[in-house]
């Protein structure tokens, strides 16, 4: 006789109080299954309550009452598995995270994007994944800077940031930008007086922060529409929820997205390997300059 754990008692007993019939084994694997489809991400068996806590009230909500049906329903209807994917990402983030980006940044890559500003030549950059807006707007200020004239006559120039992500809700926030007034104080203190202002217990971006910034949808496993290269690539803590080989093909995507002599910050325990090890050197602790400049 086998002494074998039987699979789906043991998954029963790490879920207390859950019926097997409302959500089991199969029902995680079948969710685990569309979301590395669509997005690429990973959820190990680990994550079996993490899905069933953040898909409960998509269930409830559905009237279907297990999740074995609303499975079948995420399968067919393209807005129900949106909100499910939404439901599945991880949002966490914080101003001015891992500092030496933008010490870098501040050092290195922008005295070269003003002077490709100087030389009549357009900037453009990228916050991959930029969950609620907190990178991308540390990205802006460190931009414009500590001066508050030069910033503004900076802001008037032709820059453009893009910042995506697969997240609805946390693009939405991101738009907003209004934060707790606790939020920013890891930002630099002229950094945080020159570009933002404080309302009640809000930090709000200021508008010359703003303007730069431009929101977007963007699945990082689909097609991409941007057609011109990128002088600056921030992709942080977002290839920790992928497989290596997503991992490698993603990399190698954003190291074609980037001009010749291009910046490309990626998170504190990602790294580069695969094909874009052929267009990247490491020139700082996760910072990697794109060859050919």
């Amino acid at each position: 006789m086998s002494t074998a754990p039987d699979l789906a008692s043991t998954f029963a007993d790490a879920m207390p109080g859950i019926s097997p019939g409302v959500y089991d084994e199969r029902d995680f694997r079948a969710v685990a299954a569309i979301v590395y489809r669509e997005a690429g991400i990973m959820l190990p068996s680990g994550k079996a309550m993490l899905v069933y806590s953040r898909l409960a009230p998509l269930v409830r909500a559905s009237g279907l009452g297990t999740f074995a049906a609303y499975i079948h329903h995420v399968e067919v209807d393209a807005g129900e598995r949106r909100k499910t994917i939404n439901a599945l990402t991880t949002n966490h983030t914080f101003f001015y995270r891992e500092a030496h980006h933008f010490e870098h940044f501040a050092r290195v890559a922008r005295p070269q994007l003003l002077a490709d500003l100087g030389h009549g030549e357009a900037v453009r950059m990228w916050s991959a994944g930029c969950s609620s807006g907190e990178e991308v707007f540390s990205l802006t200020m460190t931009m414009l800077g500590q001066d508050r004239h030069e910033g503004a006559q900076i802001a008037r120039r032709d820059i453009r940031i893009l910042a995506s992500d697969i997240a609805d809700h946390a693009l939405k926030k991101a738009s907003e930008g209004r934060y707790g007034a606790s939020d920013g104080d890891a930002l630099p203190a002229d950094l945080r007086q020159n570009w933002t202002s404080t309302q009640g217990k809000e930090m709000v971006i200021g508008p010359e922060a703003r303007s730069l910034v431009q929101f977007k949808r963007l699945n990082l496993q689909g097609e991409w529409p941007m057609r011109r290269p990128f002088q600056v690539i921030f992709c942080r803590n977002v290839m920790i929820y992928f497989d290596q080989p997503t991992k490698d093909r993603l990399v190698a995507r954003l190291a074609e997205a980037l001009s010749p002599g291009g910046f490309l910050y990626i998170g504190h325990s990602e790294r580069v390997s695969g094909p874009a090890e052929a267009l990247l050197e490491p020139v700082g602790p996760t910072i990697y300059h794109r060859r050919g400049r």
